[in-house]
């Protein structure tokens, strides 16, 4: 039982490192990106545009894999009441942040995406 306990737990360590280094890489990426086109003296407020909307989509996606993460633990390394608890609150916490960080990208209410 323990070397299984300890299997999930490195692999939770290891899907929250994927996380963080979507978050870090892609970050810079998209700076980088970002810098590049400034520099090359493009409109900027379309670059600016596309690297508010591109950081969004990129700090999304590095919360997504975290809530796997949590998701995991909290099943198999922590399964009691306290962690689930904790769990709800942290993609509670998370969702929020998504849902508001998917507004500020598109720039309205997700149901409201598809009227014409």
């Amino acid at each position: 039982m323990y070397e299984f306990h300890q299997v999930v737990t490195n692999t939770v360590a290891v899907i929250e490192a994927v996380g963080a280094l979507i978050m870090v890489i892609g970050g810079a990426f998209v700076l980088l990106r970002y810098v590049a086109a400034i520099l090359l003296r493009r409109t900027y407020s379309k670059d600016y545009v596309r690297l508010r909307g591109d950081l969004g989509r990129v700090i999304l996606l590095g919360l997504e894999v975290l809530i796997v993460a949590d998701i995991v633990r909290t099943i198999i390394v922590e399964p009691s009441v306290t962690s689930v608890v904790v769990l709800g609150t942290i993609v509670l916490i998370r969702t929020i942040l998504s849902f508001s960080l998917d507004i500020e990208i598109e720039g309205e209410l997700p149901w409201r995406r598809n009227r014409a």
